[in-house]
């Protein structure tokens, strides 16, 4: 039987044996295993220094400053304190009204997020971006109501890998006072995203989308004045107050690192899937009932959607045992009903339903990706 081949590197990417190391040698009595909280002792200074050199670790991937990081268990809690941080940070100053703009095509711990704030009285607006899969400045500048104080906009699309343009829509609320949030966790590591010409308010990335442990992540603020968000766990008042909890040294050491080996293999990483891409979609050929979704020109080479005319997804899925692909976003993968983010670009039921999403990485091989459209290719005559 032949191995399997491991697809979806958007879900998840396995953790870089040089991350691993660095991890394991934060856990142990021989190493560096204290509570970075405990400056009393030297086992606490050193826990803390790996800590404070993680976090530059972070920043200079972002271009920001190191004051500017907060740690938290990974991307949805990032977002979490993100949106109802300002939320809660705006209400306090304004008791009536607030109007969110967010588009239909977020991942889950956005589009909940909002709901559950419009649940406590703000109003919200969800761009549907059509089928080109792109919220562009245009469609936030329409969406702009008088109270509008959040906007937030994903950076690249986690089931589409469909790249918004984040530079420009700052560009846009930054002089109206409006607050902007961004949903990295797909293109940090994989895209430039220099926050120092950027002038975003909150950006959410995590370790475990570019080789990194899973479980930790980390939420840019902007430094400006008043700009601190109310915690959403208390307890201890680490993280400048915005997020209590014991840090995960281990984990905090190998997002770092994890982070600095994205930033120095970023291009190599660019190519190698740029090519995996083209050589995937050339081996399954021309075949008129396949559809690549999305804007193929504003798309991140490591991630392919494609959807199947006349074609059952799940049959599909079923009928490829030994690839790992996926039917839309890890956090949905559960359920039967067509991804909420084809829908909102437009796709009929039908067309929704018979999606897959390819994606590559670092350890993809080229034999992988021959192999597995060679495989998908055969499994869709039979079907």
């Amino acid at each position: 039987m032949p191995a399997p081949i491991y697809l979806d590197y958007a879900a998840t990417t396995p953790v870089d044996p040089r991350v691993a190391e660095v991890m394991m040698s934060h856990l142990t009595l021989e190493g560096n295993f204290a509570n970075p909280a405990s400056r009393s002792h030297f086992f606490g200074w050193q826990a803390e220094a790996a800590v404070e050199a993680a976090r530059k670790q972070v920043a200079s991937l972002l271009n920001a400053d190191t004051r500017e990081i907060v740690w938290t268990s990974g991307a949805t809690e990032a977002n979490n304190l993100a949106l109802k941080g300002a939320a809660e940070l705006y209400r306090s100053k304004h008791p009536v009204g607030g109007h969110i703009i967010t588009s239909a095509t977020e991942h889950k711990a956005v589009l909940d997020c909002v709901a559950w704030l419009e649940g406590r009285g703000f109003r919200a607006t969800y761009i549907k971006p059509g089928r080109g899969g792109v919220v562009t400045r245009g469609m936030v500048s329409d969406a702009i109501e008088t109270d509008t104080f959040l906007v937030s906009v994903m950076h690249v699309n986690n089931e589409t890998g469909v790249i918004n343009p984040v530079e420009s829509i700052a560009a846009l609320l930054q002089p109206k006072g409006i607050w902007f949030h961004v949903d990295a966790a797909q293109s940090a590591g994989k895209l430039p995203l220099d926050l120092e010409k950027m002038p975003i308010s909150f950006v959410s990335v995590c370790a475990h989308k570019i080789y990194g442990p899973k479980g930790v992540g980390a939420l840019f603020v902007r430094r400006e004045p008043g700009l601190i968000l109310p915690a959403q766990i208390h307890g201890g008042g680490h993280e400048r107050g915005m997020r209590s909890g014991t840090l995960p040294t281990h984990q905090i050491a190998a997002m770092g690192r994890c982070f600095e080996l994205a930033n120095d293999l970023r291009e190599e990483d660019t190519v190698r899937c740029s090519e995996f891409k083209a050589r995937f979609l050339s081996e399954l050929g021309s075949d008129g009932r396949v559809e690549v979704n999305g804007d193929v020109e504003r798309c991140v080479p490591n991630i392919l959607n494609l959807s199947f005319s006349g074609v059952d997804g799940q049959m599909l899925l079923s009928a490829l045992p030994g690839l790992a692909v996926s039917s839309g976003s890890a956090c949905t993968s559960a359920s039967m009903a067509p991804s909420h983010v084809l829908k909102a670009m437009d796709l009929d039921d039908t067309l929704a339903l018979s999606a897959l999403r390819v994606s590559f990485g670092r350890y993809t091989t080229t034999e992988q990706v021959v192999t597995a459209a060679r495989t998908l290719k055969q499994v869709l005559e039979k079907l």
